[in-house]
């Protein structure tokens, strides 16, 4: 009996020596000894004693738990007259409530008696464990207690809806759901909450889809709200009779079926027939039921801002990755912001976004910084090779190393910024082989891949592309501006000398001149033409391309005082 114990407590060293001794009839040990042998295991010991303790402890607990448990139903019943299933189910599913009332109790040993002595004199809120076991924590239901109510049975109409949603078979700690969204419900007159539910099994859904839905949206059983689900439950089913919808919705999920439904007929609207519409849906479901189609609103939103037609978006869709929407989303907002840094133009970004959406959304890039490393390339000449062939950025994903590009020599550079020369100015309408664009060529300084942005400048200051093109026919060199210059003289002619834009599309070679050149003749002919001295309509071409000598001729000597205002001007003007 004595080993069996100091079995128990882990002792093998200690069991093997009391045999020994108890065999050999010569059991003797001092007391240090003793210890000493002991000492070897009492660690485990304490441990084994403190597991012991605790599991002890909890037992208690849990007997403790059982017994408040007991006496709540029996009050909540008997006492209470509840029902008995609200009243087991509010005391078995109310652990906070029955916590905060063994508190309230002294009597540890005898917890039943002694919570039903507490009860007997203190009625409790009925509301808290009723709420509680309904799937709402105490910071939720606290504000949803009634004021002036203390007893479940003072309002049969909330136990009326309560048992509705109950006895359909939804369960019940998923109500306080139902409570905490559309209360209204549960003030509904009798019989009114069980048509709501039954309109769903009218059209042909089954108890547990009905369950499903309900739990998903709470706010269906409000009002008309049913009659959106329906619509579109009528699209999915012609789309394709045979998708299972409802496997896609989620419980802990809420979902907009009025913005469902109007993805859904926007996408019709759009070109996609009720066959391409059922396919669409069961290779993406996430496109309607992820967020309630708030990612495929927000990226036919993007796509009609960069100028995709309805039946181009409705193909990008129809091609539409094996990927979620949002991560295409990330993508594509991803790729446009490489190719703002890169410095693109922004008619080029529209024009690729446009032509390779779906490469784009499905590409997930590397940062500009590593790619201008691996790829020893300038932002320019990257940018060159995206116009030049977009299908390159399928390359530079993240995962796939990165190819060094060959180093062109000085002849394919040259034969490149031609190409693209020639490309820009077809697309400005003029005829290839032309005279017209062999002048252009001829005229154009620098790389091709800057006349775009150089155009875009004009664009952006008010033109129409088609001016910017005749201006660009009439006058080539007005490209061979840096972007920064040509920004400079537009905002110095309109804004500090006060002329309209539209002057330039008189005579576009007045961008080419130097601002002190212009500010010198458009002052001096100013001040001439307030002393009356020369015609007040001169075209600004007459003012700006007449040589100076021939300018101080015809037109500053015409006033006695014009040389010396013309030269002050002029010492004035070029000494900044």
């Amino acid at each position: 009996m004595v080993l069996a114990h100091l079995q128990k407590l882990g002792k093998p060293s200690i069991v093997k020596w009391v045999s020994i001794g108890f065999v050999n009839n010569n059991f003797r040990v001092s007391r240090s000894n003793f210890w000493a042998i002991w000492g070897t295991g009492s660690c485990q010991i304490a441990k084994n004693f403190s597991c012991y303790s605790r599991r002890k402890a909890r037992m208690m607990e849990i007997a403790a738990e059982k017994e408040a448990q007991a006496a709540l139903l029996d009050y909540l019943h008997s006492t209470r007259s509840l029902l008995f299933t609200d009243a087991d189910n509010m005391s078995r599913n109310s652990p906070h409530f029955l916590r905060k009332l063994l508190g309230k109790v002294d009597n540890q040993a005898e917890i039943g008696r002694s919570i039903t002595r507490f009860l007997r004199y203190h009625p409790i809120n009925e509301f808290e464990p009723f709420f509680e076991s309904m799937g709402l924590k105490p910071s939720e239901y606290s504000t949803l207690l009634p004021r002036q109510l203390m007893f479940l049975n003072d309002d049969p109409v909330l136990l009326e809806n309560y048992h509705v949603l109950c006895n359909y078979g939804i369960a019940r700690n998923k109500v306080g759901k139902f409570y905490k969204e559309v209360p209204e419900i549960f003030r509904y007159n009798e019989g009114v909450l069980q048509k709501k539910i039954d309109s769903f099994e009218k059209v042909g859904l089954s108890q547990s889809t009905v369950i499903r839905a309900v739990l998903s949206s709470p706010y269906l059983l409000v009002g008309d709200a049913n009659l959106e689900f329906f619509d579109v439950l009528d699209k999915l089913r012609s789309a394709d009779p045979a998708f299972d919808w409802i496997e896609h919705l989620m419980e802990e999920n809420s979902y907009d079926w009025r913005q469902m439904l109007e993805i859904l007929c926007l996408l019709g609207k759009m070109g996609c027939s009720e066959e391409q519409l059922g396919s669409l849906i069961r290779k993406h479901p996430e496109l309607i039921f992820e967020n309630s189609g708030s990612n495929a609103l927000l990226l036919i939103g993007v796509l009609t801002k960069f100028g995709l037609r309805p039946d181009e978006i409705c193909s990008t869709f129809l091609q539409f990755p094996q990927i979620p929407i949002a991560k295409f989303l990330g993508n594509l907002k991803h790729c446009y912001n490489f190719l703002v840094e890169i410095e693109m133009a922004m008619l080029d970004v529209g024009r690729i976004v446009c032509s390779h959406t779906i490469l784009l959304g499905s590409c997930t890039i590397k940062k500009l910084e590593t790619l201008l490393t691996a790829l020893r390339v300038t932002k320019d000449q990257l940018c060159e090779i995206v116009k030049e062939s977009p299908e390159a950025m399928e390359n530079w994903v993240v995962g796939k190393k990165i190819k060094r590009l060959p180093n062109l020599t000085a002849e394919e550079e040259e034969l490149r910024s031609r190409r693209m020369k020639t490309e820009f100015l077809l697309d400005l309408g003029f005829v290839e082989n032309s005279e017209e664009m062999k002048r252009a060529l001829k005229l154009f300084r620098g790389k091709g891949l800057n006349l775009q942005e150089r155009f875009d400048c004009f664009v952006n200051a008010g033109f129409s592309k088609k001016d910017v093109a005749e201006m660009v026919k009439e006058s080539p060199n007005i490209l061979n501006l840096s972007k920064d210059a040509i920004e400079t003289k537009i905002e110095f002619l309109v804004n500090d000398l006060g002329y309209p834009v539209s002057i330039l599309r008189k005579f576009p070679p007045c961008i080419s001149y130097k601002i002190e050149r212009i500010k010198l003749r458009l002052t001096m002919y100013n001040w001439l033409k307030d002393q009356g001295a020369v015609e007040p309509n001169l075209a600004l071409s007459t003012v700006l391309a007449t040589a100076d000598k021939l300018f101080i001729k015809a037109y500053v000597e015409q006033h006695p005082e014009g040389p010396a205002v013309y030269e002050r001007l002029k010492q004035t003007i070029c000494s900044h």
